[in-house]
C-alpha cells in the first residue's frame, strides 16, 4: 500500500454518533461450514456438515459455545474436543476461526486473535482463503494492530468489496483517516464495485477530516450506485455533513428522507444539531420524533439530554429525565449517565449525585462523569470523598479519574494529596502520559511548589505546546518572572509556533515592567498574534504598569471588542485613579450591542463609589435590577461598599439584610462600612452575628474591625480584639494589622505604650507603622517621639511623598524650616512630589472637581464670590476664626489665610451652596486628609447653613449636623 496510509494516521477524535458500528460483521457469512485438522491440511473448499459433538464439560455444541460469546469458553471447548478425539473431527475449521476471530475482536484480545492466525498459517500456509484473511484484517484493525491489518492486506492476491470494507474499517479504528479516503479513492481508480457498506466508513473519515468537498463527491456517488436511500447511508451522509459544518444539508437530506420510522435517523438529525450548539432546535425535533410515533431509544435520550446541558435548559432537562422514568429507560447505564452529565453542567449537583446513587449498574464512565461535574462545580472536596468511594467499590480509577483528582488537588492548594496522586499514577503507569503531566505541572504550580513543579517539566521525555505554556504560567503564578522569560526564550529558539495562551501566560510575568510588556506586545505584532482575548490581556496589563495610553490605543484597536475587552479598559482607568474616564467609558457601552457582565458592573460600582458618586451608583443599581442580576457574592458587596462610600450606610445596611447567602467578602464589607462612617460598636456587633453563624474571620475582617475600633476610639475593644485574632484563630497579623494598633494607641494619646509596642514588635515596623506613630504624635504635640519616628521613617527610604509631607509638617510646626527644606529636597532628589489637595462634589448627576486654589472651574468668578460671603457669615453667626498654624508653610498670617480658604473641599462646598436647594445635603470626597481648620469650618457650616454636609476625607467619613462630627474629632 501506499505510504500515505503506512504513516498517514490522524489522531482525531471520532464521530459523536456511529451510523454503522457492525458494518463489516454484517457483511461476513459466519454460518459457512467450519474445518478444523491436526495432522494433514483439509481443503478450505471441503464442506463437510456439522454435527453435534458433545465435550466432557458440558453438553453444549461447539457452535453453541462460540455464540454464547465468551472466547475463553470457545478456546477450552476446542481443546476439550481436539484432544478426546482428534480424528472425529467432522466440523468445518472455517466456521470456527471465523466466529472465534470475531470474539476476539469483540474482545480486543489481539494475543488469541495472533494465536488463531498461526493455526491458520500453519493450516493453509500465507494465504488463507479471502474470506479468512478478511476476518484477520477485520480482527486486527478492532484489537487496534493497524501495522499487521496492513500487513495482510498488502499480501493478499485476492480481495473483495469486504476486504476494502475491512481495510478502511482498520484505518477507522486506528484514527487514520486520511487512510480511508485514500483506500476509497484507490477502490475507485480500480474499479471495485462499491457496497452500501462502503458508504458510512469513508463518510466517518470526511466528517472527522472536516473533508465537505469530498463527502459530497461520495454523497454523489452513493446516489449513482443506488445506495443513497439506504437509511443508515442516509444517516452517515447526515452526520458527515453536519460533522463539517454544513448542518443545511444534513437538515435538507433528512426532510428528503420518505422513510422516516427508523429511530436511527431521528437520532442522527437530533445529535447534529447538538454538535452543532443548536440545543433548542434538537430538543423540537425531538418533540416532532415523539409526535411522529417513532419509537425513542438509549441513543435518543442521550441526544436529548445533551441538549439540555445548559442552565437555561434545565426545565427541560427535567421533563425529559421524567419521561425517561415513565419509559422504563432510567435503569440504563448510558442514559443515567447522560442525566449525571447534564445535571452536574448545570450546576445541580445534588440531582448528579441522586441520579447517580439510584443507578443499578454503574461503569466508570458513571463515576468519572460524577466526579468531572463535582470538579466543575468546583466542589473539590467532594471530588476528593467520591474518587475514594470509587476506588473502595472495586472500581479502577482511570486517566480521567487521575486527572480529576490532580486538578482538584491543584485548586485546593492541597499539595499532600496531589503528591498522592502523583504517586498513584507512577504505580498505575499512568505517569507518562502527557496530558498527565500537563495538568501535574499546573497542579504543583497552583500548589507554590516550584521544585516539584520544575522536576515533572524537566524529565517530560515529550513536551506540546501546553507543557511549555503550563510550566511558564506556572513560573509566572509563583512570582518566577526570570526564569518564565528564559522559558520562553527557549521557546522562540526551537521554533515552536507559539499561540496567544502562552502569550497570555508570558505577560503575567512581565511584573511591573512597561518595557518588557511593549517587547511582547511588538512580538505579537510581528507575529500577527493578536487575537481579541490577548488584546484584552494587553490592555489588562498595561493598566496594571500605569500605562493607561497605551491601554487605550489597544482598545481602541480591537476590532471585535467584547464585554472583557471594556471591562479590562474600565479596570485600568479605576487602577490609575481615573475614575470618571472609567465612568464615562461605562455609559459609551450602552451605545453598543454589548450587555455588560456582572464583573463589568462590579468595576463599574467601583468607580462611583471611589468618585463618592451616588447618582451614578443608584442608576447602577438600578441596571442590576431591571437585567435580572442577582444580589449575592461578589456584586452584592460591591453595593455594600459603594452605598458606604457615597456616605449612605443605611442603603448598606439594607442591601445587606436582602441578602440571605452572605460570605465572608460580604460580612467584611458591612463591617467596614461602620467602621469607616465612624460605628464602631455596629462593627463589634456585625462580627458577633458573623461567628455566631460560624463564619470564620479572615485577615481581611481582622483589618476591617481593627480600622472601626481605631476611628471610633474603642481603645480596649480593638486591643482585645487583636489578641483574638492571633490566640483564637490563630492568624498571624499583618504590618496593616499592626498599623491600626499603633494608630489606635496613638489617637487615644496612649504614645508611650505605642511607642513601646513599635519597638517590641516580633516583625520589622513598616513605613506605615511609623507614619501612624507619627501622625499620633504631630496631633498630641509629642516632640520626643515624633523625632524618633521621624529619624526612622526617613531611613525606610520611603517612595510614598505623603509620608515626607508629614514630617514635612511636624518639622514646620515647630519652625524647624531648615528642616522642613531638607526634607523637601530629598523628596525631590527622590523624583517625588507632594500630591495635591482634590475635591469632589456630584450636582445634577454630574461631578465636579476642584484643586487647591483653582480657578479651572467656568463657574470659578462665582463660587469664590460665594464662598467669600459664606465665610464672612460663619464669622459673624458662627465665631469662626482661621486657624493658621496648620498651614506648613513660612508665609505670612494673611497668605496662610488664603490658603486655608481655597482649599479645594471649601471649593466644592461653594459650589454645591451655589447650585443645591437650601436645606438638602452635600456631599463632598476628598483625596488626602480634611486639615483641623476646614474640620472646624465644616462644623460650624453645618449649623449656620442648616444643612448635612458629609465629607469622606482620606481616612473616614465625617456627618456634620447642628455644629457636631460624626467622628467626635476623632480622625
Amino acid at each position: 500500500m501506499r505510504s500515505l496510509i503506512k504513516c498517514g494516521a490522524l489522531h482525531l477524535l471520532p464521530c459523536t454518533h456511529s451510523t454503522m458500528s457492525t458494518s463489516i460483521s454484517q457483511h461476513c457469512y459466519f454460518n459457512t461450514a467450519f474445518t478444523f485438522h491436526h495432522q494433514r491440511p483439509i481443503s478450505s473448499k471441503l464442506h463437510l456438515p456439522s454435527f453435534s459433538l458433545k465435550t466432557h464439560s458440558n453438553s453444549l455444541t461447539l457452535r453453541d459455545t462460540l455464540k454464547l460469546g465468551s472466547l475463553k469458553e470457545a478456546f477450552q471447548s476446542l481443546k476439550i474436543i481436539f484432544f478426546n478425539d482428534p480424528f472425529a473431527i467432522q466440523f468445518n475449521l472455517e466456521e470456527a476461526c471465523s466466529l472465534l476471530l470475531q470474539l476476539s475482536a469483540n474482545e480486543n484480545a489481539l494475543l488469541q486473535g495472533q494465536q488463531l492466525h498461526a493455526l491458520l498459517v500453519k493450516t493453509y500456509g500465507l494465504h488463507c482463503s479471502v474470506f479468512l484473511d478478511t476476518k484477520l484484517v477485520h480482527m486486527y484493525g478492532k484489537c487496534g494492530s493497524f501495522i499487521d491489518a496492513q500487513k495482510l492486506f498488502d499480501r493478499m492476491r485476492e480481495r473483495t468489496i469486504f476486504t476494502w470494507n475491512a481495510m478502511i474499517g482498520a484505518c477507522i479504528s486506528n484514527g487514520n483517516y486520511v487512510g480511508a479516503v485514500e483506500l476509497y479513492k484507490e477502490m475507485r481508480i480500480l474499479g471495485v464495485p462499491l457496497d452500501a457498506f462502503t458508504f458510512p466508513l469513508v463518510l466517518k473519515a470526511c466528517g472527522t477530516l472536516n473533508e465537505r468537498s469530498v463527502g459530497a463527491e461520495i454523497h454523489g456517488m452513493a446516489l449513482k450506485s443506488g445506495y443513497g436511500a439506504v437509511v443508515f447511508v442516509c444517516n452517515a451522509l447526515i452526520a458527515m455533513y453536519a460533522k463539517c459544518l454544513y448542518l443545511d444539508r444534513a437538515i435538507m437530506l433528512f426532510d428528503s428522507m420518505k422513510e422516516k420510522e427508523d429511530p436511527v435517523s431521528w437520532n442522527s438529525i437530533i445529535s447534529s444539531h447538538v454538535a452543532a450548539g443548536l440545543s433548542l432546535e434538537a430538543l423540537s425535533l425531538l418533540r416532532r420524533m415523539l409526535e411522529a410515533g417513532v419509537s425513542s431509544n438509549t441513543y435518543t435520550f442521550v441526544a436529548a439530554l445533551q441538549a439540555c446541558e445548559n442552565p437555561s435548559f434545565i426545565s427541560l432537562g427535567m421533563e425529559i429525565h421524567a419521561f425517561i422514568l415513565k419509559s422504563n429507560h432510567c435503569a440504563d447505564v448510558y442514559v443515567a449517565n447522560a442525566l449525571i452529565a447534564m445535571y452536574a453542567k448545570c450546576g445541580r449537583v445534588e440531582d448528579a449525585k441522586r441520579a447517580f446513587k439510584n443507578m443499578i449498574g454503574k461503569d466508570y464512565i458513571s463515576w468519572n462523569t460524577l466526579l468531572s461535574g463535582l470538579v466543575q462545580n468546583d466542589l473539590y472536596n467532594d471530588a476528593l470523598k467520591h474518587f475514594r468511594d470509587m476506588q473502595n467499590s472495586g472500581q479502577k480509577p482511570d486517566q480521567v479519574s487521575v486527572l480529576n483528582m490532580i486538578a482538584a488537588s491543584g485548586r485546593l492548594g492541597n499539595l499532600l494529596n496531589g503528591m498522592e496522586v502523583h504517586a498513584y499514577a507512577i504505580r498505575h503507569g499512568m505517569d507518562s502520559d502527557l496530558q498527565i503531566r500537563n495538568t501535574m505541572i499546573d497542579m504543583y504550580a497552583k500548589c507554590c511548589c516550584v521544585k516539584y513543579m520544575s522536576h515533572v517539566f524537566e524529565n517530560m521525555h515529550e513536551k506540546d505546546l501546553i507543557s511549555w505554556t503550563t510550566i511558564i504560567a506556572g513560573c509566572a503564578q509563583n512570582e518566577c518572572h526570570l526564569r518564565a522569560l528564559d522559558l520562553f526564550r527557549k521557546v522562540q529558539l526551537e521554533e515552536m509556533n507559539v499561540d496567544p495562551m502562552m502569550i497570555g501566560s508570558i505577560l503575567q510575568a512581565c511584573g511591573l515592567k512597561s518595557e518588557t510588556i511593549k517587547e511582547i506586545h511588538g512580538y505579537v505584532l510581528k507575529r500577527d498574534l493578536a487575537d481579541t482575548l490577548l488584546q484584552n490581556a494587553i490592555v489588562n496589563v498595561y493598566g496594571e504598569v500605569g500605562n493607561v495610553d497605551y491601554a487605550r490605543s489597544v482598545f481602541e484597536s480591537i476590532e471585535s471588542k467584547d464585554i472583557v475587552s471594556w471591562t479590562s479598559m474600565i479596570t485600568g482607568y479605576i487602577h490609575n485613579g481615573l475614575a470618571t474616564e472609567a465612568l464615562e467609558l461605562f455609559y459609551s457601552l450602552k451605545e453598543t450591542n454589548i450587555q455588560p457582565d456582572s464583573i463589568a458592573l462590579v468595576s463599574v460600582l467601583s468607580a462611583a463609589a471611589t468618585l463618592s458618586s451616588l447618582d451614578k451608583g443608584k442608576e447602577i443599581h438600578g441596571f442590576l435590577i431591571r437585567k435580572g442580576f442577582f444580589l449575592e457574592g461578589p456584586v452584592a458587596s460591591s453595593l455594600v461598599d459603594m452605598y458606604a462610600r457615597c456616605g449612605t450606610v443605611e442603603n448598606s445596611r439594607k442591601i445587606f439584610n436582602i441578602v440571605k447567602q452572605r460570605d465572608i467578602i460580604l460580612w467584611t464589607s458591612m463591617i467596614n462600612a461602620n467602621g469607616m462612617h465612624g460605628r464602631g460598636n455596629e462593627a463589634i456587633d456585625l462580627f458577633k452575628k458573623m461567628t455566631n453563624e460560624n463564619v470564620r474571620p479572615d485577615h481581611i475582617t481582622f483589618l476591617a474591625l481593627l480600622y472601626a475600633c481605631s476611628h471610633s476610639g474603642l481603645i480596649a475593644e480593638g486591643k482585645r480584639f487583636f489578641e483574638i485574632m492571633k490566640d483564637e484563630y490563630h492568624l498571624e497579623p499583618w504590618p496593616e494589622h499592626y498599623a491600626c494598633l499603633v494608630d489606635l494607641l496613638g489617637r487615644s494619646n496612649s504614645l508611650e505604650e505605642a511607642y513601646h509596642f513599635v519597638r517590641n514588635m516580633p516583625i520589622k515596623p513598616s513605613a506605615e507603622i511609623w507614619c501612624s506613630l507619627l501622625g499620633a504624635c504631630r496631633i498630641h504635640s509629642n516632640k520626643e517621639i515624633g523625632e524618633a519616628a521621624a529619624k526612622n521613617l526617613l531611613q525606610m527610604d520611603t517612595q510614598n511623598s505623603g509620608n515626607y509631607v508629614l514630617i514635612s509638617n511636624v518639622f514646620a510646626a515647630d519652625g524647624r524650616w531648615d528642616d522642613v527644606e531638607e526634607v523637601r529636597l530629598r523628596m525631590k532628589g527622590n523624583g517625588l512630589k507632594k500630591k495635591p489637595g482634590c475635591s469632589w462634589v456630584e450636582i445634577e448627576n454630574k461631578i465636579h472637581t476642584f484643586m487647591a486654589r483653582d480657578k479651572s472651574h467656568p463657574q470659578s468668578n462665582d463660587i469664590y464670590v460665594k464662598l467669600a460671603q459664606f465665610t464672612k457669615l460663619l464669622e459673624e453667626k458662627g465665631g469662626y476664626r482661621a486657624q493658621t498654624k496648620f498651614v506648613f508653610h513660612n508665609v505670612s498670617e494673611e497668605e496662610k489665610k488664603q490658603m486655608l480658604y481655597g482649599h479645594s473641599e471649601r471649593l466644592a462646598l461653594g459650589y454645591g451652596l451655589l447650585l443645591t436647594p437650601k436645606g438638602t445635603p452635600i456631599r463632598i470626597a476628598k483625596n488626602l486628609r480634611i486639615c483641623d481648620d476646614c474640620h472646624t469650618f465644616f462644623k460650624i457650616a453645618a449649623e449656620v447653613s442648616q444643612r448635612t454636609l458629609i465629607v469622606r476625607d482620606a481616612n473616614r467619613f465625617h456627618h456634620f449636623e447642628r455644629g457636631h462630627c460624626s467622628c467626635g474629632n476623632f480622625w
